[in-house]
């Protein structure tokens, strides 16, 4: 699409935790340095560890610190973020998944080589795209009926539309999980709470910061499994996610807004 609506996307695969990842980050920053991803910061994450069954039951919840890495293009465009357990590619300006997936691939490889990892456990691809109707338009344009919403007179603030799939990939998977979510409101244009763009910028389209009707499309398309360190079947693997996603996708949107976005 010339005027394609996404503005935020990332490719993410998990792998066996490496506790020392620390140890080898140098290495793999040179590495990608030389990729064309001269940035590098380092971030505290905190995440909330709830206690489950066994011997931590009964213990109140902790919050644990997790860190990771941002390696970034110059013009903070795109980049990876590296944890202990798995490598995200990320861009704010995304144009085909032929170069997003493997740039993915490119980052995994340079980490295997690093550390020599065993195996992937999780893939995953999540794109969010902007509905931004144009003069004279509503959001209802772009949506197919089934995303209108509730209305009955009230001033809406916003509204959330949820599905959840089972998705079929290839015999030797288990079932994938795609999640399709369709926020509207009238507010500048944000990220869901669990996926913010660290270290990068968006296109200036995007940058919406005065209160707007909009929508945005979030789809979320994964698959767990012990998966060995195999490139071409990971790219494979990722290029089967994007496909259904794209699928879902078409199933939101109107004629009218692919017409408009092409």
């Amino acid at each position: 699409m010339s005027n394609a609506p996404v503005y935020y996307a990332l490719a993410q695969a998990r792998f066996n935790p490496i506790a020392a990842m620390s140890k080898y980050i140098e290495q793999v920053q040179d590495r990608l340095r030389q990729e064309g991803y001269p940035l590098f910061e380092r971030q505290q994450v905190m995440r909330l560890r709830v206690p489950g069954g066994g011997q931590d039951q009964g213990e109140p919840p902790q919050i644990d610190q997790a860190e990771s890495w941002l390696i970034t293009r110059n013009d903070r465009t795109a980049g990876f973020i590296l944890g202990t357990s798995g490598i995200t590619f990320h861009t704010t300006h995304y144009e085909t998944h032929e170069t997003f997936i493997p740039a993915l691939l490119r980052g995994l490889q340079i980490v295997h080589e690093a550390v020599v990892l065993d195996h992937v456990t999780r893939l995953g691809l999540r794109y969010l795209d902007a509905v931004l109707p144009q003069d004279g338009e509503t959001v209802e344009r772009y949506l197919v009926d089934g995303l209108h919403g509730i209305r009955f007179g009230a001033h809406q603030r916003y509204s959330l539309s949820e599905s959840v799939f089972d998705t079929d990939l290839v015999p030797d998977l288990p079932k994938g999980t795609l999640v399709a979510r369709v926020y509207r409101a009238t507010s500048p244009l944000g990220f869901p709470p669990d996926m913010m763009p660290n270290g990068l910028v968006l296109m200036p389209k995007f940058q919406i910061k005065e209160p707007q009707q909009h929508a945005v499309i979030d789809t979320d398309h994964y698959v767990e499994a012990h998966m060995p360190l195999d490139y071409n079947k990971i790219g494979e693997y990722l290029s089967m996610l994007h496909a259904t996603t794209k699928s879902v996708f078409k199933a939101i949107a109107t004629d009218h807004a692919r017409a408009v976005w092409s």
